[in-house]
C-alpha cells in the first residue's frame, strides 16, 4: 500500500481528532452536575450552587500521573457542556482555561489568567492583591463559572510551607464571594498531596482519581481500540494479548500514552507503505520516545515485565518535609 506523505498527514489529524469517553469525562461530568443549580423545570442553570450557607461554591480537582489524558478529558467535556457554552453578552465560553507556567507564583497565576481574559499589560510593580482584585472583577464581567487551571501541580512545585499555604488560601478564595467561581484543577499526584495539606480547601474540592490501565480488565477494549484506528487508517491488525499488555506496561499504565504510542506506530507503517500494523511499528514508535537500548525495549526484551521504566522518579510527597528540614537548617 503506497500513502501519500499528504494522505499520512490528514490520517494522523483523523485519528488525533477522536475523543474515546473514559471514566474521566463521566465522572467529570457528573460533578459538573453536582455544583451547577438547575431551574424549576429541571435544566441546569449558569448559577453554581452555593454552599455554607450560601457563602462559597466548590471545587474539582482531576488527578492523574502524566500521560493519562486528563487534559484532553477535560476540555473535551467543558467544550460539549450545554451551560458553558457562549456567553450572549460576550461571545466566548462560561469557562476558562489557564495553564500554570513553572515555576509558579500567585503573581505570575494572576497575570496568565488576566492573559487568558484579554490583559496583556499589567504593571510590574502591581501588588499581588491587586492582580487578583482585578482577576475576580474580569471574571464576574466576563460571565465566567467555571475556572481551570491546568498543570496545576505546578503551583505547589518547591516552594516553602509559607507560599504553598498563601497559593491554597488564594484558591479557596476565589470559590468564596459574590462572584465565586467554581475551580477546576487538573496535575499529577503532587497536586492531590497538596490540596491535602490544608483540610478546609481539601473539602472544598471533589477528587477525580481515574484508575489505570490493568491487563485483562483493559486488554480487549484496548485491542479494539488500536483496530478501531486502523480501520481509519486502512492498516490490518492483529490484537494480540501480548502486545496490548506489552503497550500497556510501556505506557505506566496510562490510557493516553496507549493511544499516543499507538498513533505514532500507525504513522510509521503508513511511512513504509505497509499494509498492517505490527509489533516492529510499536517497538520503533515507543523506542522513539525512550532512553534505553533496543535490548530494553518493552516490545523487544523477553523479560519486559522486569524493566524499570521510571528508576530515578520524584517522589512528590516529601516536598513539605524537606522544605521544612531546610528551614530548621537555617534556623539552626
Amino acid at each position: 500500500m503506497t500513502t501519500s506523505a499528504s494522505d499520512t498527514k490528514s490520517v494522523l489529524a483523523e485519528l488525533r481528532a477522536i475523543h474515546i469517553e473514559t471514566e474521566r469525562d463521566i465522572e467529570l461530568r457528573r460533578q459538573l452536575d453536582r455544583l451547577l443549580d438547575v431551574s424549576t423545570d429541571g435544566a441546569t442553570t449558569v448559577n453554581p450552587v452555593r454552599f455554607a450557607g450560601g457563602l462559597e461554591t466548590r471545587g474539582v480537582a482531576m488527578i492523574e500521573p502524566a500521560g493519562g489524558g486528563k487534559t484532553t478529558a477535560v476540555q473535551n467535556v467543558l467544550a460539549s457542556y450545554s451551560a458553558l457554552q457562549d456567553n450572549p453578552e460576550t461571545g466566548r465560553p462560561r469557562y476558562l482555561h489557564a495553564q500554570v507556567e513553572s515555576p509558579a507564583t500567585q503573581k505570575s497565576l494572576g497575570i496568565a489568567i488576566l492573559r487568558e481574559l484579554g490583559i496583556d499589560k499589567i504593571s510590574e510593580r502591581a501588588k499581588v492583591w491587586e492582580i487578583w482584585d482585578m482577576v475576580r472583577h474580569r471574571l464576574a464581567l466576563n460571565g465566567i463559572i467555571v475556572l481551570w487551571i491546568d498543570e496545576a501541580h505546578d503551583l505547589f512545585g518547591k516552594g516553602s510551607d509559607r507560599e504553598v499555604d498563601r497559593m491554597l488560601k488564594m484558591l479557596k478564595s476565589l470559590m468564596q464571594g459574590e462572584a465565586a467561581v467554581i475551580v477546576l484543577l487538573s496535575g499529577t499526584e503532587r497536586l492531590g498531596q497538596m490540596t491535602s495539606v490544608d483540610p478546609q480547601v481539601s473539602r472544598r474540592f471533589m477528587k477525580i482519581i481515574p484508575s489505570s490501565l490493568e491487563p485483562g480488565a483493559h486488554t480487549d477494549s484496548l485491542g479494539k481500540m488500536i483496530t478501531a484506528y486502523c480501520d481509519v487508517a486502512g492498516l490490518a491488525f492483529r490484537p494480540e494479548r501480548d502486545l496490548v499488555h506489552r503497550l500497556i506496561y510501556g505506557s505506566r499504565q496510562r490510557f493516553g500514552r496507549a493511544i499516543e504510542t499507538s498513533i505514532n506506530a500507525i504513522e510509521l507503517a503508513l511511512e513504509r507503505g505497509a499494509d498492517k500494523l505490527t509489533p516492529d511499528d510499536f517497538a520503533e514508535a515507543w523506542g522513539m520516545g525512550e532512553s534505553c537500548a533496543w535490548s530494553e525495549n518493552v516490545f523487544v526484551a523477553h523479560h519486559w515485565q522486569d524493566l524499570d521504566l521510571d528508576p530515578l522518579e520524584e517522589d512528590p510527597t516529601a516536598l513539605r518535609s524537606e522544605n521544612g528540614r531546610k528551614r530548621s537548617r537555617r534556623k539552626g
